[in-house]
């Protein structure tokens, strides 16, 4: 098995290299979990991070199998999908407005740490058609028709693993002191932008022709 993935290592490094920077460039999902981190403390910020990292390995195993296809030869999924994440974008957008105009600190709500938190992280990323056909693209970019099975499983796993640390590194940078302490002086602003942003992914997300 290792010498067969060894044959494949120039596509493996270029997978990889592609995904780092899709995962580490700015975007809702490591947007939400940096406002998080810093809003409301690393734990809620990881468990949010650990639901994208979850909704993104979801559509990597599904673009592995072959359901991406599918969604590509069927575009009305796709346009389901792409109003369902813009609604959601949206909503995500009025939150953050709501908290941009409130004067004082919101509390931190420990209900918000756990389950319902890695659900939002989850549906953030699971309704996002950029996440599908980016994975589309990595799946594409590494498998040839004669790839073995265990060049799939590295793909998956190893995006999924640089997916993870990436998203858990920007929960654990933007929840240490300084930034927490930067984030109270610039939150009202910082919300600002980030419902600007949200807003902007919405009707870019809605009105985009697929």
């Amino acid at each position: 098995m290792l010498d067969e993935l060894a044959r494949h290592l120039p596509a493996l490094t270029l997978v990889y290299s592609a995904f780092i920077l899709a995962v580490a460039s700015p975007g809702p999902s490591n947007l939400a979990v940096m406002a998080t981190s810093m809003e409301r403390g690393r734990r809620a910020g990881m468990t949010l991070a650990l639901g994208v990292t979850a909704g993104s390995l979801t559509w990597g195993i599904l673009a592995a199998i072959g359901v991406s296809a599918l969604i590509a030869g069927h575009p009305g999924a796709l346009h389901a999908i792409k109003i369902v994440g813009g609604l959601y974008l949206l909503f995500l957008a009025w939150r953050s407005a709501r908290s941009a105009m409130r004067v004082d600190m919101p509390a931190p709500k420990a209900a918000v740490s756990g389950r319902r938190t890695f659900l939002r992280g989850y549906l953030m990323h699971i309704t996002n058609p950029k996440a599908i056909l980016s994975w589309t693209a990595i799946i594409a970019l590494g498998l040839r028709p004669d790839a073995p099975t265990p060049l799939v499983h590295a793909i998956i796993i190893g995006c999924g693993l640089i997916s993870l640390a990436i998203n858990q590194g920007y929960a654990i940078l933007f929840s240490s002191a300084p930034m927490i302490a930067g984030y109270r002086r610039i939150r009202r602003r910082a919300e600002a932008v980030l419902a600007a942003f949200f807003a902007f992914a919405s009707f870019k997300l809605l009105t985009a022709q697929l």
